[in-house]
C-alpha cells in the first residue's frame, strides 16, 4: 500500500521527539495516523546525539524511524538546492540535505524544522515546512 506522503524530521525534530516535546508528539502521531512515512536524514542523527542525551530514548526513537542514507543522489540534490538558493554548503550543507531528502521523498513531504527560513531558502513551496 501507497504510503500518504513523507514527514522528514530535521535535527531539532529529532530532539524534540527524543524528548517527547508535546507539539512534536502530536505532530508524529497525526503523521503515522495519516500513514506518513517519518524519516530522519543520518546526518541528523549525528547532530542530534551529543553526551546528554539518554541513548537508550535516542536509540528506541531512531528505531521507530526510518533513517536515510546520503546517497549521491541526495548529495547532488543538495548541492543544486545550494547552488539555486546562493547559499554555501559549508552553512548549509545538512539543511540542504535535509532538504533534498524531503524532495525526494513520496509527496506531500513535510518537514519538522528549527530553521524555517532556511529550509524555505532551498525548498521554496515544493515542501511544507513546519517550525518546531
Amino acid at each position: 500500500m501507497a504510503r500518504a506522503g513523507t514527514l522528514v524530521l530535521d535535527s531539532e525534530g529529532l530532539s524534540k521527539v527524543v524528548a517527547d516535546d508535546r507539539q512534536v508528539m502530536t505532530l508524529l502521531r497525526g503523521a503515522e495516523q495519516e500513514d506518513m512515512r517519518v524519516v530522519v536524514s543520518v546526518l541528523n542523527l549525528i547532530e542530534a546525539h551529543h553526551r546528554k542525551v539518554n541513548t537508550a530514548r535516542f536509540n528506541w526513537v531512531v528505531s521507530r524511524l526510518t533513517v536515510e542514507p546520503v546517497s549521491e543522489e541526495i548529495g547532488r540534490s543538495a548541492m543544486k538546492l545550494l547552488t539555486d538558493a546562493g547559499l554555501h554548503g559549508h552553512k548549509y550543507a545538512i539543511d540542504a540535505v535535509v532538504g533534498a531528502t524531503a524532495l525526494l521523498m513520496p509527496k506531500p513531504a513535510v518537514v519538522l524544522t528549527s530553521d524555517p527560513e532556511d529550509l524555505g531558502l532551498l525548498c521554496g513551496d515544493r515542501v511544507r515546512i513546519v517550525k518546531v
